[in-house]
C-alpha cells in the first residue's frame, strides 16, 4: 500500500525563474490550485507579466498590434492569438500585425488580403 501524501511529495514540480526579478519559484502550490491540465507554468507567466510587465525567463508571447487602432494582446499560444487577430480585424475592420515568438510575423487583414489593404 503506497502512501498518497508520498506520491505528491515525489511528483515533479515545475520551475520558473527570471533574471530580471532575480528569482526562481517552484509552482507546487499553482500545481495544487488547478485541475489536472490547468497550465500552471503558463498561468504563472501570464500573472508574472501582468504583476511586473515581464514574462519569465524562456516565455516568449505571440503578439498581435492593430496597425490602425492601439489595440493589442498577448497570447502564449498561436491558436488564440490567431483567434484575436481575426475577430478584431473583422469586427473593426482593420489590419492586425500577428507576431511570433520566433519567426515570420503575419499580417491578418480585414478582407483575407495579405497586405492589409
Amino acid at each position: 500500500m503506497t502512501d498518497d501524501a508520498s506520491l505528491d511529495d515525489d511528483r515533479a514540480v515545475p520551475t520558473v525563474s527570471c533574471e530580471r526579478c532575480g528569482r526562481e519559484w517552484d509552482l507546487d502550490r499553482e500545481i495544487d490550485g488547478l485541475d489536472p491540465g490547468g497550465h500552471a507554468v503558463e498561468q504563472f507567466a501570464i500573472d508574472h507579466e501582468r504583476h511586473t510587465g515581464h514574462y519569465p525567463d524562456d516565455v516568449t508571447p505571440w503578439i498581435a498590434r492593430c496597425e490602425r487602432c492601439p489595440d493589442g494582446e498577448r497570447f502564449l499560444a498561436e491558436r488564440p492569438a490567431r483567434r484575436w487577430a481575426r475577430t478584431h480585424a473583422r469586427h473593426a475592420n482593420h489590419p492586425v500585425r500577428l507576431e511570433a515568438p520566433r519567426g515570420d510575423d503575419d499580417l491578418v487583414a480585414p478582407d483575407g488580403d495579405r497586405d492589409g489593404a
